[in-house]
This record gives C-alpha cells, structure tokens and sequence, in this order.
C-alpha cells in the first residue's frame, strides 16, 4: 500500500460505504466537485468502489482516497474472525471468558449462555509475571518455551496471535519478546501497544479483535489496493482521524466506526462555519446530529468537535479504543414495517438494505418500508431518480403497504403515516439519549441531518425535541463521503497513570504526555503527514478514588491543583447531576494529535443559475384522504430566496420535506437553514 509521500495527488476522492449505498465525493485540482451514489455490494464492498471510481474515470488515475469502511463492524457483527489464538500469563486462560460478570439482563433467572470469545483450545499461557508496577517477577521465556510455544500454535492451525499480559501497560518487555519472535509466522497483536491502560479484559478484548480481524481488513485493503494501483488509500478511524490503508490494516480494531465517524468529521468542519456559529450562540450550545441511511440512524453530539469515549460497544464486546460517541438504532430508510405477535405495529430493526431494497426501488423488494411510506405520501416524488439514476414507483410502494393495511383494517395513507411516526419516535428517543441524558439541552442545541432519509425526518424531529433551528448540509447524502476528505489525520493515545492527582508531579506528567505526542508524530511522519503544524491537545483522564469510569479534562500546566479538581467536579456535575467529596485519582494521560486534512475547507457553493423557483409540483398526502399540490424545488432556489413549508426540496443526492410552520435559506456553502416560524 502506498504512502501520502509517494506522489502528488491533485484529485481527491471520498469513499463512504454503507449498508445499502457507496457514496463518493469527488473534488478536482481545479476544486470542482462531484457527487455519485451506488448500490453497495455487501459481498464484495470492494466491486462496488472500483465500479464507482470507474465510472468517474479514476479507477487508473493517480488520485488520493480517503475511505470509511463497515468491513470491519460487519466482521464483528457477524462474527466473521479469523482464527486466533490468544496469549496470557499463566493461571490466566479464561481471562477473557470470565469478562466482568455483567448481566445484560439482569432479572432473567436463566440467562442464555454466551459462547467465549476465544474457545478454550486457543487460549495459552506462558510462565511469565510483572507485578503491578512493572517489576519482573517471572521470567521463563526461554528460547526452549518460545519453540514449543511455536509448535503448538502450528498444530492449532492459527490465522492470528493476540498477546495480553498482566501489567504490561507498566512493562511490555515480554509482549514485545513473544510479538518478535511469534510475528515471522503470524499476525502478533499486543495488548499493551494498542491499549496501554489498566484493565485486562477491556485490554485484553480489544487486542484479540485487532488480532481476529487483522486477516480480513489485510485482505480486504490489499484486494482494494491492487484493483486501484494508482490510488493512495488512506482509512477513517473510530476517532474521526484517518491513517494510512498499510497501518489500518495491522489496527484494524479502530476502524469499527470508520463510516459513521465521516459524517461527523464533516459536522465538525461545518460547525466552524460562521453561519452555523451565530445559530448556535443564539442558543448557547452546540450541534445535535443524525445520520439516517438505508439501514441504521447514528445519533451523536458535535461541540467544537465530535464527542469521543474510550468506553464504547460493538455488539456484546467493549472497545476499550477512542471513538466517536454515538447511539445507534435500527432504523433507516429501508427498515421494514412489521406487526408483533400481538397485532401491534413494528418498524425494524430489519432491513431491505441495498438488495433487494425497498418496493419502490424495483429491484424486487416487496415488504413496506420507510422510503416507501415516503414514497406513498409523497414526500418522495414518485417521478424522482434516486441518485440520478434509481427511478422509484408509487404503485410498487402502495402495493408493498396494501396487505399491512388490510391486517391493519386501515387504508395504505393511514398506514404509511403511522410508519413514519413511529420511526420519528423511536429516533427522538435516541436523539433525547444522547443530549438531554447526558446533559445537553436538546432546545438549546441546533439538529443537523444529514444522510440519504435524514432531510425528510429533519423538521419533524427538530419539533418533537422543542428545537427551533435545524440544518441540512449540503450534500447531505453523501455527507459521510465528504467528511472522509474534511477528517485530519491524526492519533489519539493514551497510556495509564493511576495515582492520586494531588500527588503527581507536572514533571510526570509532562513526562508521560511528551512521550505520547513523540508515539504521534513518529507514527504520523511514517505515513508521509507534515507534522510541522501538528495540533497536540493534552488531556488527563479522571476519576473518584474507587470508580470504575474516568471524565476527560483538558491539561494546563498553569492551573493549579486546585482548579484541575475544579474542572472534573464541574464535568462530573454536569454529567451525572452531582459532586462527591472524595479524592480525584490520574488514571491516564491522554493527548489527540491532529494533522492536515486532505480538503482544506469546506467547498463553496455554485447553485445553478436558473435556479430561480418551483420547477414543478408533486402530489402530497398531507392528511387523510387528500391530495395536496406541493412546489418541488431545487435546493439552488435557496440561493435567491427562502422557501416555507408545504414544500420539497431536492438535489441529486437527497431529498428535504419541508413541513408546514418551517422556512428554509440556504448559506455561501449551500448548508441549507432551517427555522421555526
């Protein structure tokens, strides 16, 4: 795989795949742009982006590519690992099968038994042991063990080894011993490189994912590399960073958010926007975000910059990785309408993603979805082209919704409508999760959407959570594609302290934050990154003596103790509603380095010239029964006036229902604004 310092690269290209579409922004030396949207191929995601590049004609051309991939979250989702073998200390084999005796369900007597990530036959140990301040108290690792160590992984026909031992965020001596001389063999993952903070398992789960999908991300990113020889491939991360393709593939574990982290990364580029800012200082918080594609919505917050945890999920197992805090939910534009066992009526979390897909797309789907309930109501046109080139149909919407309607004992209209409420709630719910629950005041924020479906949920939404701004970005759907290119590289590292703060020197802790932003600019300048300007923000993770969770809080030497301490009550208020009289413990230094990103500024708007009104009308269902004439426009009407509610408003890439009690504007970048009136 290439390196950003091989060649010039005038030609830039954002890669989004997604469960139901691939989408791509294209920007040329000129700054011209371009968008495309293609059904993705979940069998081989690859086929769908060398298509794509093809018919953009890039797939030959010397071009720099920055990609956000699901490859990775749908390994893990589907339990695609390679085999792997895990190493630990002796007496330590089910290290990982025990986890944190956490009940998921705590009130079920007899609680389904869950397979062991890594099966008992796989999981070895060798006669080694640091005590908890790195100290070597065993040491038995002699070439003879290292042999026989050898043989037995031969036997058990491994793929991968991922090495977890006690203590090594304090001494990693023997992780790297076993790494030189395992790694001429087998793809070596090492607990202590990866995550150097206290915690075996989250450690120790995060090591065995890099090491089980190592094989697949290597392939997958080498098959992408040869099919586009001539392109420099770099890959988003969880953190809202990207890295060079030939790293991403030996850390495949912080690639788990690698798409949904774009979008946000473009929130973020916006939300320096002056435009932006005046909405929100006028409301003295920051951006509310939703991402609704064909499959999933991703809700996140977005102040100066996306919100980040060390504390996330991945199905069952916790990530102990920086990446973007975000809720997932199943419900997207394909999510599928269903009645429960008792009559009632259900929207996903099942999906038609890309194949066959909805009814409406003709591509053989025939259950109701979401864009069909759209698509029946007419806040989709039926005469609309989906990406330029989908075409949809109303008759193959109604049909799809006629037997749910019947069961139902209501008509189609009825039925649709009903769908879209109740996927509006289930999404208000998440939206709710993630601000007020955490201490954000949904009405003070301003909701940004962005997505294929995410313009026609966006008004309704933003009047559920008492909101009176929203805004739909501009290539809103393909934001994700976008943001790739908008995203710095970067690193985000950690490395474990865990002492009171009282009694820690700024010398150590200078010490231990020099070192990491040395790790960032070694990794960084391999890659081919300036580092020159690299922006290093330092932060120390805290806690109370005795919690399990710590708070982030930004470093200056020039505060005192005192007002350090401050700083975490305040956050933990504002988190959890109070503040306790105990000692605050360090428990990791922690620095987010960042780079140049390979779009400098977001593009600026050239709205077509005859833009300059409604360029037809569409048939609506606004209530029962009836058929209302509603203006269909094209966002470049924006340019030259505001436009209010009933209308729709489209580009090529997504749609926006403007509902009754909105207007809409549009600023220099064509991010299209939002208000209640």
């Amino acid at each position: 795989m290439q390196n950003d310092s091989d060649a010039d690269h005038g030609v830039l290209i954002g890669v989004d795949t997604g469960g139901t579409f691939t989408d791509f922004i294209m920007v040329d030396e000129a700054g011209r742009l371009q968008t495309l949207k293609r059904l993705s191929t979940p069998d081989d995601p690859a086929r769908a982006i060398v298509d794509g590049l093809r018919e953009l004609g890039l797939a030959q051309q010397r071009c720099r590519m920055v990609h956000g991939t699901t490859v990775a979250t749908n390994a893990v989702l589907e339990g695609e690992f390679a085999r792997t073998a895990f190493i630990t200390n002796r007496g330590f084999a089910d290290l990982l099968t025990l986890a944190r005796q956490n009940r998921p369900q705590i009130y079920t007597l007899t609680p389904e038994v869950q397979a062991p990530p890594v099966p008992a036959e796989l999981c070895l140990e060798v006669a080694v042991r640091c005590d908890a301040d790195g100290r070597v108290l065993v040491d038995d690792l002699d070439a003879a063990a290292l042999a026989r160590l050898r043989e037995q992984l031969s036997a058990l026909q491994v793929e991968a080894v991922a090495v977890c031992l006690l203590f090594s965020w304090r001494n990693d001596d023997h992780e790297q011993r076993l790494a030189q001389h395992l790694g001429e063999l087998w793809p070596v993952s090492c607990s202590a490189q990866l995550v150097p903070e206290i915690g075996e398992y989250e450690r120790g789960i995060a090591c065995w994912l890099n090491a089980a999908l190592t094989p697949v991300i290597s392939a997958y990113l080498g098959r992408l590399q040869q099919q586009l020889p001539q392109a420099n491939i770099a890959i988003m991360q969880s953190s809202g960073q990207t890295m060079a393709a030939a790293q991403a593939a030996l850390e495949p574990v912080r690639l788990l958010l690698s798409g949904p982290a774009g979008g946000l990364a473009a929130v973020a580029a916006i939300r320096g926007h002056a435009s932006v800012n005046v909405a929100t200082e006028a409301h003295h918080a920051g951006l509310l975000s939703f991402d609704m594609g064909g499959t999933s919505t991703d809700v996140a917050v977005v102040l100066d910059r996306p919100l980040l945890t060390s504390r996330g999920r991945v199905d069952r197992w916790p990530v102990a990785l920086p990446m973007i805090e975000m809720h997932t939910i199943g419900a997207g534009g394909g999510s599928i309408a269903w009645l429960d066992a008792a009559g009632a009526l259900q929207v996903g979390p099942q999906s038609a993603g890309a194949d066959p897909g909805p009814a409406c797309y003709q591509q053989g789907g025939t259950q109701p979805t979401v864009t069909d309930a759209h698509v029946v109501l007419g806040h989709l046109p039926a005469d609309t082209q989906l990406g330029g080139y989908l075409p949809l149909s109303r008759e193959h919407a109604e049909q799809a919704f006629a037997d749910l309607a019947a069961r139902l004992g209501q008509d189609v209209d009825s039925v649709a409508r009903d769908v879209l409420r109740l996927v509006d709630e289930h999404m208000a719910r998440a939206l709710q999760l993630m601000s007020a629950q955490r201490g954000h005041d949904p009405a003070r924020m301003q909701l940004v959407s962005f997505g294929g479906a995410g313009g026609l949920h966006v008004c309704s939404l933003a009047a559920r959570l008492g909101m009176q701004r929203a805004m739909v970005p501009m290539h809103a759907g393909v934001l994700s594609a976008l943001g790739m290119l908008l995203a710095p590289a970067g690193r985000e590292l950690t490395h474990s302290m865990l002492q009171p703060l009282a009694q820690v020197s700024d010398a150590r802790i200078e010490t231990a934050l020099q070192a990491l932003s040395q790790r960032a600019r070694d990794e960084l300048q391999r890659e081919g990154v300036d580092v020159r300007q690299l922006d290093i923000r330092p932060q120390l993770d805290c806690s109370y003596r005795g919690q399990k969770d710590s708070i982030s809080i930004s470093w200056d030497p020039a505060q005192s103790r005192q007002q350090l301490a401050e700083q975490f009550h305040r956050q933990h208020e504002q988190l959890n509603g109070h503040r306790l009289d105990l000692d605050i413990m360090l428990v990791n230094a922690r620095i987010s380095a960042t780079a140049g990103a390979a779009l400098g500024q977001l593009p600026r708007w050239q709205p077509d010239a005859d833009g300059n009104g409604a360029q037809r009308q569409s048939s609506v269902r606004l209530t029962a029964g009836t058929s209302t004439p509603v203006d269909v426009h094209d966002r470049s009407v924006l340019a030259r006036q505001t436009v209010r509610g009933p209308a729709i408003i489209m580009d090529d890439q997504a749609t926006l229902w403007l509902e009754i009690g909105w207007q809409a504007s549009a600023d220099e970048h064509g991010n299209v604004l939002l208000q209640r009136e």
